[in-house]
């Protein structure tokens, strides 16, 4: 017998027992204790052709007898096997992962043979090699507890996690695990080379290992060990090299063997390489998934443990697959998330336009995050003459369906919009679009137009909850809109009312899932949000309304654990009108005279408001724009000015056709209007009407 012994530590499941060499080079797996000699419990020996089990003592043809010091004389001979074998009670439980449990009181298993003697099964009283029966049941428990960790994981992080702690220090006492750079997602072919990159490495001490045990006997390392330096960050792999050819092989592979000690340095580097223990301490297992190699898995043992076995390359194999498999739906899934969350991205605002006369500011909750899109959507549309158009919608569901039909809803409102319909006209186009998109494609939705100057707000609404405004003086009401039919049904009429909008209240839009929810009902929902915005108020005073944005924040902090069932859309405005003071509004004839007379009423009014620096530029962009709406209308001309942050003008004809920016040849008399106010305005542009057309520009003022 080699003299050479491997010092071995106990599991952590296993207790030291009498009788047992500590340095005994016993297999990687719990033993199978052999029969105290001198109980005369041994095993029966296979039946012969007779049938007759042989007499106690007796030598079965071809070995020793059972009680032999060479072990048990079959390899598929078990404990308490016989017709008066103990019930499966008595036999070592499982843990909670799959580890097996020895007996606590360290006497093994009482069973009694035929012919009436007790045999005590499971006490050791010398070194003996585990049964292969036994030793591929704890392969298998080992198995099923790292499989259903790493099936915990739904995203990559989580997969690659999973595969490290199963496996570190159970099998391994080192892992690295490289993955493919970008990863391919599906069918989707991949171009260029190889390249792998180290996705994840785990080096963790045994008393880190917080799942319970393993099926290896290790010892936690006494210094730094060689293992800490294997690892480079990014390898290519060149076609028809020793790396190529081992993840093509796709089976797991001792590093011991010629083709994978000729793969590491191109994996690990040269150093890498060399730290890497000798004899069958090293397993090279490549990660394949549908339909490719997506990467590589390398398990490492300290020199000072026990060498793999041929039967750990079958586990290597297992994790493997299990970890590949999973890393291919992971990134599928992320694909599939990226999509939806791009989808209902792009079909929200990105940004609120900044209007005049009104301040906004919006919130988006999916319902999960699993599930993050929806059919809930809002959206805050400048109209002509400074108005602004404020909608919120809700597709019934949260899918991509929904979305789909949500993005199609609100392109349509905001066609709608830039006619400047009547609310309870979008209401009704709306309708009409969502019949021609199929069948069952019901949604609510509720219009409003605000207009800043005469500080009136016109809603129509179609089955959605009715909005709630909270006035300067801290007072919320609940505002008494027609419900309405939801959009879909089809041949319905939509009501529109018009009510104050007094400066300095808040206007709250909002879909059903801030009010509705398993533990509530919509009504009861919508009177804790009035009690909620009107609580919120007091807490800035009665002359102070509360910021947009920390209003916002307080309405969803009154959502509770129970009332996320849904998607959740909200918009706030702010209405700060325009006075009185800051609007100048003329009529003017179509005749040549109209030029002149608008450039004397706004240097006038420009003059009253202390703005004469603009007049120069005001005079020169209102006589272009009067001059081109005079040529062509057959009704008096409309101008206003807009005193706000920026002076704003507007100049309204009854012509529906839009005008265009061209760039005039030397020899045209006219065409080069438009082109002065695209270069002196701040910003302008024009709006076509029911009744014509306004174009409107703006410049900034001290």
């Amino acid at each position: 017998m080699d003299s050479t012994r491997v010092t071995e530590q106990p599991t952590s499941f296993e207790r030291p027992q009498p009788g047992v060499d500590p340095a005994d080079p016993r297999g990687a797996f719990l033993r199978s204790p052999a029969p105290t000699a001198g109980t005369g419990a041994a095993l029966p020996a296979q039946g012969r052709s007779g049938g007759e089990p042989p007499a106690p003592g007796a030598v079965t043809p071809g070995g020793p007898a059972p009680d032999a010091a060479d072990g048990p004389a079959s390899e598929h001979s078990q404990p308490g096997a016989g017709p008066d074998a103990e019930p499966d009670a008595h036999r070592p439980r499982p843990a909670p992962d799959g580890i097996p449990v020895q007996p606590a009181d360290g006497q093994g298993r009482v069973d009694r043979a035929p012919g009436g003697t007790e045999r005590r099964t499971g006490q050791v009283t010398r070194p003996g090699r585990p049964t292969p029966m036994r030793r591929d049941g704890d392969r298998l428990r080992f198995v099923g507890a790292a499989t259903r960790r790493i099936a915990r994981g739904i995203d990559l992080d989580e997969i690659v996690m999973g595969l490290c702690r199963a496996t570190v220090p159970t099998f391994s006492d080192a892992i690295l695990v490289y993955l493919r750079d970008p990863l391919p997602v599906g069918d989707e072919r991949p171009t260029g080379p190889l390249v792998l990159r180290l996705r994840r490495t785990d080096r963790i001490p045994p008393e880190r290992d917080t799942e319970g045990g393993g099926f290896m006997p290790i010892a936690p390392p006494e210094q730094p060990s060689e293992l800490d330096s294997v690892g480079e960050e990014l390898c290519t792999v060149r076609p028809g090299s020793a790396l190529a050819e081992v993840l093509r092989g796709v089976r797991p592979v001792f590093t011991d063997a010629p083709a994978a000690r000729a793969a590491l340095p191109e994996l690990l580097g040269e150093e890498g390489a060399a730290a890497v223990p000798d004899g069958q301490r090293a397993v090279l297992a490549p990660l394949r998934g549908r339909r490719r190699v997506i990467g590589a898995a390398l398990f490492l043992r300290r020199p000072e443990r026990i060498p793999f076995e041929a039967d750990d390359l079958l586990v290597a194999a297992q994790l493997a697959t299990h970890s590949a498999l999973g890393i291919d739906k992971a990134v599928l899934y992320g694909r599939e998330a990226y999509i939806a969350d791009e989808l209902q991205r792009t079909m929200l605002p990105e940004t609120l336009p900044r209007c005049t006369g009104v301040r906004l500011a919006s919130r988006y909750l999916p319902a999960a995050e699993t599930a993050r899109v929806g059919g809930d959507w809002y959206d805050a549309i400048p109209l002509p003459g400074s108005r602004v158009a404020l909608v919120v919608g809700d597709v019934m569901g949260h899918s991509m369906t929904s979305a789909a039909i949500m993005g199609q809803l609100r392109t349509t409102a905001q066609t709608l919009a830039g006619l400047d319909l009547p609310p309870q006209e979008v209401l009704h186009h709306l309708d009409e679009q969502a019949q021609r998109l199929g069948v069952d494609r019901m949604a609510t939705c509720l219009y409003a137009v605000y207009d800043p100057v005469a500080h009136r707000i016109t809603v129509a609404n179609a089955g959605h909850p009715p909005p709630v405004l909270l006035h300067l003086g801290g007072r919320a009401e609940v505002l008494r809109v027609p419900a309405g039919a939801p959009i879909g049904v089809g041949g319905v009429d939509f009501e529109a009312v018009e009510l104050e909008a007094p400066a300095g209240a808040t206007l709250l839009l909002y879909t059903d899932g801030l009010v509705e929810s398993r533990l509530r009902d919509v009504w009861t929902g919508i009177e804790q949000l009035r009690e909620k915005l009107a609580a919120t108020a007091q807490l800035t005073g009665a002359d102070h309304p509360p910021p947009l944005e920390a209003l916002c924040d307080e309405v969803l902090d009154m959502l509770g654990p129970g009332d996320r069932d849904d998607d959740i859309a909200l918009l706030a405005a702010r209405f700060d009108g325009i006075a009185p003071s800051d609007v100048a509004y003329w009529f003017l004839e179509p005749e040549d005279a109209a030029p002149g007379r608008a450039r004397r009423l706004a240097r006038r009014q420009l003059s009253r408001w202390g703005m004469d620096e603009l007049s120069d530029s005001v005079e020169l962009l209102v006589s272009e724009v009067v001059t081109n709406a005079v040529r062509y209308a057959s009704r008096p001309v409309t101008l206003r000015l807009l005193r706000t942050d920026v002076l704003r003008c507007e100049v309204g004809d009854d012509v529906p056709q839009l005008p265009r920016l061209r760039q005039a040849r030397a020899t045209d008399e006219g065409g080069r209007g438009l082109y002065l106010v695209n270069r002196l305005a701040r910003r302008w542009g024009a709006t076509r009407l029911s009744t014509g057309k306004v174009v409107w520009f703006e410049l900034n003022h001290g």
